[in-house]
């Protein structure tokens, strides 16, 4: 066992790691790339006045690099998707701040994954421990109410869990292929009203002459990403939603984050939806979409069927389309469990939050349950 001691570094950006050390403990998943979170800070989308500041945690073991933490400082709630707006509001009503906090995660990302990041191992338990005092440390000396782990998988769950955080669980539909080797395949197998609609749903897109395009790797221009932006920008603004991402995001990653795909859809020459994915070995990852057309199901078509089928033409196992939507569960996507663990200074609210979080929990696995009495494939024969 290796007795030299722990040392914890905060940091300003993942700028003053290198690329490759970074990379190296991140693990596959492309958003925990030093490449995606660097684009991040440089475009603007996070970094001064957007409310989500860089506190990277670097983790060593005498000279060694052990491990890493995505940390970032936060003045408000917003691009997060678990949601402690009572939390801060309960905060307000007794007079006290709620932010900042710390927040493990990365931003704008619902996706579930590492935040310990130590390559192909886990982190040991005295690294673990180490960072996870080292974050309440953190928060205790510099104002912050609490520390927030989001979107932890199930190990990093466990782990935190022993270093005294309480878990929250929430849920998103996933879609997965146990086998299947074409769209015909994975329809077979729903129920005939679901595979009825879906082959409606497709059927309207195409009759109102939509064809689509794959962009990867070279194919990825500043032009292509010049019309997915402002798709992006008019989506956003139909919904009253917020803009996080600056146009020079986009063209960051299009140049350095490996896994970019964009599926574009054009009628009569022109662009009329888009949508931006990221995939890695063995899942595709639905992130951003956007439209200029009122077309009858061409939501579906391009952020659910068009993906499925790039799942199904390259092997990929697991369709992760992004948080929310129970319309989704009709659609083969199944619903899977999500967690965040979370740490309040306050002893009061930590007390609040764990008797909330208890409810809420078995609220949960009550509704987990009776979504998966409602599968929407066919019964086996």
């Amino acid at each position: 066992m290796d007795s030299a001691a722990i040392r914890c570094a905060f940091l300003g950006s993942v700028a003053q790691v290198p690329q490759d050390a970074w990379n190296a403990l991140s693990g596959p998943q492309p958003f925990l790339r030093h490449e995606f979170l660097l684009a991040l800070e440089e475009s603007g989308s996070v970094g001064d006045g957007t409310g989500w500041d860089p506190e990277p945690l670097a983790v060593y073991r005498g000279a060694r690099l052990a491990a890493l933490v995505p940390l970032y400082r936060k003045s408000h709630s917003y691009g997060e998707y678990v949601f402690d707006w009572a939390w801060a509001r309960a905060y307000e009503t007794a007079g006290l701040a709620y932010y900042p906090k710390l927040v493990a995660a990365v931003p704008f990302t619902p996706v579930g994954g590492r935040r310990f990041l130590c390559g192909a191992d886990r982190p040991g338990a005295d690294v673990a421990q180490a960072a996870a005092d080292a974050v309440r440390t953190r928060a205790c000396a510099t104002g912050a109410s609490s520390v927030h782990w989001l979107f932890t998988d199930a190990a990093d769950t466990e782990t935190l869990a022993r270093a005294g955080f309480s878990r929250r669980t929430g849920f998103q539909f996933h879609w997965h292929n146990p086998g299947w080797s074409s769209f015909a395949d994975y329809l077979a197998a729903l129920s005939s009203p679901k595979r009825k609609n879906i082959r409606r749903e497709r059927r309207q897109v195409a009759d109102a002459g939509v064809r689509y395009a794959v962009y990867e790797g070279p194919a990825l221009r500043e032009s292509l990403w010049d019309v997915f932006y402002d798709l992006y920008i008019a989506t956003i603004a139909k919904y009253g939603a917020i803009p996080y991402l600056t146009r020079a995001f986009f063209s960051r990653i299009g140049a350095a984050v490996p896994g970019v795909v964009l599926i574009m859809g054009y009628a009569a020459g022109a662009p009329v939806a888009g949508a931006l994915f990221f995939r890695d070995a063995t899942t595709l990852y639905g992130r951003y979409w956007g439209a200029l057309a009122a077309i009858p199901g061409l939501h579906f078509e391009t952020c659910y069927y068009q993906a499925i089928d790039y799942c199904l033409a390259h092997g990929l196992q697991r369709f992760e389309a992004g948080a929310q939507g129970a319309h989704k569960l009709s659609r083969g996507f199944l619903p899977a469990p999500t967690y965040s663990m979370h740490w309040l200074s306050h002893p009061q609210f930590q007390r609040a939050v764990d008797d909330f979080l208890l409810r809420e929990n078995a609220g949960l696995e009550l509704t987990l349950d009776e979504l998966n009495e409602h599968t929407p494939f066919r019964a086996p024969s």
